[in-house]
């Protein structure tokens, strides 16, 4: 075999090997407004003679170096001569150019190129017109921006996530989301040009970075756009207001946690409105001279967030007053026992630093073997442990906040137990005679009938007999109720005896009546009773 016939050969074979396959050769992807090169034979150098192009089963074009330029379309093609004659071309290799690539140039091509010697060669060439994705953008709402891009939302706020981009076809959407564990994961994914996420009920854990990302399923180009999202919340508790004494200086604290980003505190002098202080952070100090500082005086620190609800107030207020202790001026102890002295400071603002001091050089009292010194709320209490003698004097309770300083002073008085023994013998007498007292006193009161009425003489158990004198010249006073007698014979005066009963009790009253009138009958009857002097 010849040389020059190895390749014609090799040709025929690669021809006919071809030229019965229907499946794709090759994909090519363009852009609206590029030019799509469709290859059709490009094995070796050979030139093909002619190449004719269909399109949905329609010759679109053909062209060649033994033919001419035919883009006819044949019958029925639905393209203008001249749309094809300014887009359309057969290269000198057999390929289709298509110029300015318009949406609806999508479709499988078909092209059949004849070589040298007759030989026909087929191939199946897919444009794929894409484009994109651009303009792909990321949005929340309600939110406000900041300058570097990031997103800023209130929590607990009804929140809208939109992601969108642009590309022919369609693009597929997905949102994703990183959070403070770093870990992404999908949100939601959606095919078209805007996806949209909502969450009604924003919380902290739903801060992090979310990326939009677009994808186009022809090109298999990607595109992303990420921004950050902070979820801005705020306490319900009010800050705190606290301060610490350096000798002159005063430094007042204003704390508040809880909140993210930190906010801005201000401190200010209420009465006349000046700003003292002001930052943005979570503690903010004010220091000042305790010279410039006075009873009455009020300083307020107060807190501005974004996350607080319009009109509402984070502060909190010091309305400086001068420590006041209070307790009792005296105590007394018995030497070898414990005594406890006490006094409370409640209303000192700032609050007080209360010590205890003895002696008028006012001592600092120390926990020792001797003191306990304790302190529950506002109730400060010194424990002297084996009182003697020497522990008898003057003590302080000292109360001291910026605006000055007081006490209370305590006296203390030790005694001997021999002091308290009289005392307890001198109470048992004088209880011993009160109570002997109340016990006469009882007594008599109980039979003062019958000493009244019997002139403290003899006073019988059951019942006692009154004897009643009363001379002649009056008896007219009491005829009505006795009986005239004879004159005696002797011309004498007559005493007229009256017996009565008298009842032992206050139960027998009603039966003195009865009584009287029987008596009163048996004295008319026996006249023996009379008794004549």
């Amino acid at each position: 075999m010849s040389a020059r016939a190895f390749p014609f050969l090799l040709l025929c074979f690669c021809s006919t090997a071809v030229s019965g396959e229907e499946s794709t050769d090759s994909v090519v992807t363009a852009a609206p407004g590029d030019v799509a090169i469709l290859p059709c034979y490009s094995a070796g150098n050979v030139t093909p003679a002619v190449t004719s192009w269909m399109k949905n089963g329609k010759e679109i074009i053909s062209g060649g170096v033994s033919a001419p330029l035919n883009t006819s379309g044949g019958p029925g093609s639905r393209e203008s001569r001249g749309s094809r004659e300014s887009r359309l071309s057969v290269l000198p290799n057999g390929s289709l150019s298509i110029g300015a690539v318009e949406v609806g140039d999508e479709a499988v091509y078909l092209c059949a190129s004849t070589l040298p010697g007759n030989y026909t060669y087929h191939a199946k060439v897919q444009l794929q017109v894409a484009t994109g994705p651009d303009n792909v953008s990321f949005s929340v709402d309600p939110a406000v921006v900041l300058p570097n891009g990031t997103f800023t939302v209130v929590r607990g706020a009804a929140v809208y996530f939109m992601c969108s981009g642009r590309s022919y076809p369609s693009p597929e959407l997905r949102l994703t989301f990183s959070g403070a564990s770093n870990s992404s994961r999908s949100v939601v994914n959606n095919t078209g040009a805007v996806l949209e996420y909502s969450t009604q009920n924003i919380q902290p854990s739903a801060q992090g970075n979310y990326t939009c990302s677009a994808h186009n399923p022809v090109s298999h180009q990607r595109h992303e756009k990420s921004a950050e999202v902070l979820v801005y919340y705020a306490s319900d508790r009010h800050p705190e207001c606290m301060w610490t004494q350096d000798s002159s200086l005063v430094l007042f604290h204003c704390s508040w946690f809880g909140v993210f980003p930190a906010a801005l505190l201000n401190w200010t002098d209420v009465p006349s409105g000046q700003i003292l202080a002001s930052e943005v952070t979570d503690s903010l100090a004010l220091k000042m001279n305790s010279s410039l500082l006075w009873e009455g005086q009020t300083l307020r620190c107060s807190a501005q967030h974004r996350a607080l609800p319009p009109g509402a107030n984070r502060s909190c207020t010091f309305t400086l007053k001068t420590p006041y202790p209070l307790g009792d001026p005296l105590a007394a102890a018995v030497e070898g026992t414990s005594v406890t002295l006490s006094c409370s400071e409640s209303t000192s603002t700032p609050p007080a630093v209360t010590t205890w001091r003895k002696g008028l050089k006012q001592e600092l009292i120390m926990n020792d073997s001797k003191y306990t010194v304790t302190a529950e709320g506002t109730r400060f209490q010194l424990t002297i442990v084996n009182v003697t003698k020497e522990d008898e004097g003057v003590y302080f309770c000292l109360s001291e906040n910026p605006l000055g300083a007081k006490e209370l002073e305590v006296y203390l008085t030790v005694k001997s137990p021999s002091a308290y023994t009289g005392a307890v013998i001198g109470l048992f007498i004088a209880v011993l005679i009160v109570g002997s007292a109340v016990v006469v006193a009882k007594t008599v009161y109980s039979s003062r009938h019958k000493i009244c009425l019997s002139g403290f003489g003899r006073v019988e158990d059951d019942r006692a007999d009154v004897l009643s004198l009363v001379e002649s010249d009056e008896e007219q006073i009491f005829q009505a109720a006795v009986p005239r007698l004879p004159p005696v014979s002797n011309g004498g005066h007559t005493t007229l005896v009256e017996i009565h009963r008298i009842p032992s009790t206050d139960h027998e009253e009603a039966e003195v009546d009865d009584a009287q009138q029987q008596e009163d009958a048996e004295t008319t009857e026996e006249p023996e009773d009379l008794v004549t002097f």
